[in-house]
């Protein structure tokens, strides 16, 4: 891998990340709505909204507002919130580990559920078991977020009472939300796998693996799937992005702290320093996991060469 093609790929990212900050900077403003108003309801005195309006610096011009954000994004400073009047980078830093932990925890579930999955359909295709794996994919991919989890909470929380309803801090908190974010993946990924399979099961070195007296567990799991990793992991890293996606729709369902919270509290009160900081830093996870995707390939499988292809 050369010089020349990280740095292409690293100002291919810079690119995309400078037009997501200024289309989502455009987008807030434009969209109805007053930050002062919000903050202060709608009795307030006009000589007070234009007081604060004046401190928080909403009077200027749009394009004004926007060149002294990018300026500050020059300096590594993301602003203050309008309404804690605290810096966004501490806002971050404090609800970051809880969407790690969340997005960790639903991957984790996707790919311990995925790869049994689809190893099964593959070695049993057209049968029961394949039938059985390929509905779960089914119903996974159908079944929305913002359904799946009152139900799982209306299930295992109201009626068991074997999870907490909401929140961080209950034991067994996490499994819920996890599960919730993590089964769409979960689906995609076992189909991938099975699809994957079925193209290599049929090569020669399978079958001569297996004329060799190899378990075929072993066949299966190193050397059937350890030449089909490479589109799964290319699912993967496209995946995690929509894993941070689908994060925004569960923890607001399951009331749990992180970015995704986050980011629509700061959307209803027109919080915009804060959203732009939970979309910044949205955006760069998304593009540097498809980077650093791109760099696993020649790890994964030395024969291919990213700057060949």
């Amino acid at each position: 891998m050369t010089i020349n093609l990280l740095l292409s790929r690293l100002i291919s990212a810079l690119l995309v990340i400078f037009g997501v900050i200024c289309l989502v900077f455009l987008l807030l403003h434009m969209v109805p709505g007053d930050p002062v108003e919000v903050m202060l309801g709608e009795s307030a005195r006009p000589a007070d909204r234009a007081a604060l309006r004046l401190a928080l610096g909403l009077d200027r011009p749009i394009l004004e507002q926007l060149f002294s954000y990018l300026n500050g994004l020059l300096h590594f400073d993301l602003g203050q919130s309008l309404h804690s009047r605290q810096p966004i980078t501490e806002l971050l830093m404090q609800r970051l580990p809880a969407t790690l932990e969340l997005t960790g925890a639903a991957l984790a579930i996707a790919v311990i559920t995925a790869l049994p999955l689809g190893v099964m359909a593959a070695l049993y295709q057209g049968k029961k078991q394949d039938s059985g794996a390929m509905l779960f994919s089914l119903l996974g991919i159908s079944i929305p977020n913002f359904w799946l989890g009152p139900m799982l909470i209306l299930l295992f929380s109201l009626w068991l009472g074997w999870t907490p309803v909401s929140g961080r801090d209950a034991p067994g908190a996490l499994i819920l939300p996890a599960i919730t974010l993590g089964t769409a993946l979960a689906a995609i990924l076992a189909r991938m796998v099975r699809s994957t399979l079925l193209e290599v099961l049929h090569e020669d070195y399978i079958r001569t693996a297996q004329a060799k007296g190899l378990a075929r567990s072993q066949v299966i799991w190193r050397h059937a799937l350890g030449n089909a990793w490479l589109p799964i992991i290319t699912l993967l890293g496209l995946q995690l992005g929509a894993l941070l996606d689908g994060a925004v729709i569960t923890e607001t369902i399951f009331d749990w702290p992180g970015l995704g919270s986050l980011l629509v509290e700061s959307i209803q009160k027109r919080d915009y320093p804060a959203v732009q900081g939970c979309v910044l830093l949205i955006s760069v996870t998304y593009v540097v996991v498809n980077m650093l995707t791109d760099l696993l390939y020649s790890w994964v499988d030395p024969r291919i060469r990213i700057g060949e292809t």
